[in-house]
Order: C-alpha cells, then structure tokens, then sequence
C-alpha cells in the first residue's frame, strides 16, 4: 500500500497533514516521558528518598493517566478529536508551568503535583489520538499508522533524557543536590505546548467516522458489551502489563547502569567527556549523566528505531505474531541482565528498548481493532491500564533496597511472559468476539 493511501479513508479523503499534525502530539508525550524517567535518581540525591520512595515520581504521573482516562473519553465524544486534544495541551501546559512554583517550593510533594497534573494533559492526548490515528484510513492499516505517528515519541525520549540530564544530572563523580535548574526543561514544555495549542485551535480537523463504524461481517449494529470482547478485555491486561514492565526498565535505567557499571579505558572515557568518572579502585566507569546519555542515544535511540521499523515490519507480519516474537525476545534479555555482569548485561538492557518499541501501539491497537462506535470508549479504558506504571516501579525499588538492582528485573520479565501469550493467542480472542456479536444478531431476529 503506498503512502498516500495509507492516510486515505473509504470516503476518498486524504488525512495527511493532520496524521503530520499529530507525530507532533507524540513527540510531546516522549519528550515529558523521557524527562520523567531521570528523575528517580535526581530526587533520590536531591530529597534523600529511597528507590521506592522515588518511585512515586511514576506513582505521581500514572495515577494522573488512570484519574483521566474516562473524562478524556468523555470529552472526546462530546468535543470530537480537535476539542479533546485542545483541552489536554492546555493540561500539559498547566503542569508543566507548575514546575517554576515547584522549583521554589523545593519539596517532593511540589513536583509530584505538577507530575499529575501533567499527566493529565498527556491522557488526553493518549486517549484521543491514538485512536485518531487508527482512523486516518483502512483498520487493516491502523497498527502501522499507529506506529509510524508513534515514531515521534522515539525521538521525543531521546531528548528528554538528553536534555534534562544536561541541567538536571551530575556530569562528575559528585552528587547533584539542587533542584534549582529542574524547572528549566518543563519551561521549555509549557512554551512549545502553548504555541501547539494556538496552531491545533486554528486549524480545521476533521472528527473521522472509523471505517469499522460501518456493519461488517461478523459485525452487527446492536454490538455486544465491550466486556463481552475478550481480544479487548485482555488487550486491557496486556497494556496494563506493558506499561508496567516498560515503566520499571526505564526508571531504573540510569540505577542499573551506575550500579552495574562496565570498565572503560582512559581513550574512551576521553573521546566522550563528562560521561564517565575515575572510581578507585576500579576504574572508568558511568557517570549519573553518562548513564541518561546512554539512556537517550542507546537505549531510546533503539526505541525510536524499533518504532519505524515496526512500522514496516507491520506492513509484512501480522501484529499479533510481531507482538509475541518481540515479547519473547525481550524475556530473554531480561533473565541477561538479572544475571550477566558488564557490558553483556547492560548492552542487554540497552536492546530490550529495540523490543518493547511496539508493543503499546500494538497491543492498543490489537484491542480495539473491530469496536467500531465503541472505539473512542474503548480507548478510554485501555489508557486507564496504563495506570500499570504507577505499580511497577514501587516494586522493583523495593525488591533493589532489599536485595539488587539487577533482581527487581525480575517483575518486566514476567509482564513481558503474559504480553507475549496475548500475541500468541489473539487470533483465537479476536474469533471469540466475532461469534459473541454473531450470537447477539441471532438472539435478536
């Protein structure tokens, strides 16, 4: 299928320039992602709380995404995609100013509100312009659109990292105890959401009718409960699992690799200055700012990668079975960095951000793929599982105080397991909701 008919609709509408519109919504929800991501060791210097403690970081920012979801559904029925979207860019915008006020406060609980609220703009947007973009032409596309717009929030992860860690982190051996210069990145938000705003507020978007609206076969108007779909029901699982695993590898990125550190020459620490710190009597080894360096050029790098080419790769694989072959992948790099050393285990935890690349969008979706007038609320409740990450996080801090970084891995693993047997069973799922719908007709003749 070529490009331009991937953003085509059955009316003969191209979509284009807003699917454009939209990569720009996604690079926002990367950038906030990847700067919430470094701030688990940033507090754990600055307020002297413990891993689990600083897990409320994403506590904070999860919640705000479960609390939201089913107004964000709501609001996109009653306002259609342009309004929804317009409200939650006035949330991000809202949260992200709050980190001036936060920054002079200078206690957790401060930057934990901001966090929320924050989150909620960012609901907003997961809720309506996910599906927006499954929409944007044929459903057997909607997987790789969802991907390729999703391509933005690989980029936007780079530079959060990047960026705060500029301001944020220690480029020394030395802890950074001051959180004078955090507001300085959310700022920076706040300014580029205001000015996104103003442009979505005076451009035309249209409110698409999905293709699957339309009766289908297998598909009757009078649709069962969205409960009584198990490739949705389970798709909810699946993200809530995602999430969660997703959430625990990245907020203990930067601990993983400080703690478990590779030795380098002094040629290498050299040629990358402000990265690495001489610890005696090791050697060279990650410095907190190396460490979210690496964290934006390797790890998110991978994950942006893995969203373009997820995106072709889904125009060749079906989603289902990319999902588990993905999943199972990253099963295997989990149980190498529970127990490798050095380089292997941390290249390791460097590729899994490769193989989890597609799997929100995929799973998202994989579970609303057929729902046609109940997508926007679908959406609503596959968002709320991303409450997932709120979870996670405070477990494998838990299980690093009491035991070790690498052990907490322990938790991804086992998402990753149950996320891949989605994949594997989904065709199986997707049958089952068909004849459910199939069953309803029949009673109602």
């Amino acid at each position: 299928m070529s490009i331009k008919n991937m953003f085509t609709t059955p009316d003969g509408k191209n979509h284009g320039f807003t699917f454009f519109l939209l990569t720009y919504l996604f690079l926002v929800l990367g950038f906030s992602t990847g700067l919430i991501d470094i701030l688990n060791k940033h507090f754990q210097n600055t307020l002297q709380v413990s891993k689990a403690e600083s897990a409320l970081v994403q506590f904070a920012n999860y919640i705000g995404y479960f609390v939201m979801a089913i107004p964000a559904g709501i609001l996109a029925r009653r306002y259609g995609y342009k309004g929804g979207i317009f409200i939650g860019l006035a949330l991000i915008a809202l949260g992200a100013f709050w980190f001036i006020s936060a920054a002079s406060i200078g206690e957790y609980w401060a930057f934990l509100v901001g966090l929320f609220i924050l989150a909620t703009g960012l609901t907003c947007i997961e809720t309506i312009a996910n599906p927006f973009a499954t929409v944007m032409g044929s459903p057997e596309q909607g997987a790789a659109r969802l991907n390729l717009s999703q391509s933005c929030t690989g980029i936007g992860l780079i530079f959060g990292p990047l960026i705060g860690g500029h301001f944020i982190l220690s480029a020394t051996g030395d802890v950074n105890t001051s959180n004078d210069a955090l507001f300085i990145p959310y700022m920076g938000i706040g300014l580029a959401v205001a000015i996104l705003a103003l442009v979505f507020f005076f451009t035309k978007i249209p409110d698409i009718t999905p293709e699957s609206d339309i009766p289908q076969e297998g598909y009757a108007q009078n649709s069962p409960s969205l409960w009584q779909r198990p490739h949705f029901v389970l798709a909810i699982v699946a993200q809530f699992l995602y999430v969660a695993g997703q959430t625990g590898v990245f907020s203990f990125f930067i601990n993983y690799v400080v703690d478990h550190s590779p030795l380098f020459s002094q040629t290498v620490a050299a040629f990358i200055p402000n990265s690495w710190s001489w610890q005696s009597p090791e050697g060279w080894k990650f410095t907190e700012r190396g460490a979210s360096q690496l964290l934006a050029f390797g790890g998110f790098g991978l994950f942006m990668l893995g969203r373009f080419t997820g995106g072709l790769l889904l125009s060749k694989i079906s989603a289902h079975k990319l999902l588990w072959i993905f999943a199972a992948i990253d099963c295997g790099l989990m149980l190498i960095i529970m127990f490798a050393e050095g380089w292997l285990a941390v290249t390791s935890l460097v590729l899994s951000f490769y193989f989890m690349s597609i799997m929100f969008p995929t799973i998202f979706a994989l579970g609303i793929f057929g729902l046609g007038e109940q997508t926007k609320k679908a959406s609503s409740y596959i968002v709320m599982s991303i409450v997932g990450g709120a979870v996670m996080p405070m477990l494998m801090g838990s299980i690093a105080d009491a035991y070790s970084m690498a052990l907490g891995f322990v938790m991804p693993l086992a998402c990753f397991v149950i996320i891949g047997m989605y994949g594997l069973f989904w065709t199986k799922l997707h049958s089952r909701s068909i004849n459910q719908t199939k069953t309803m007709t029949a009673r109602s003749l």
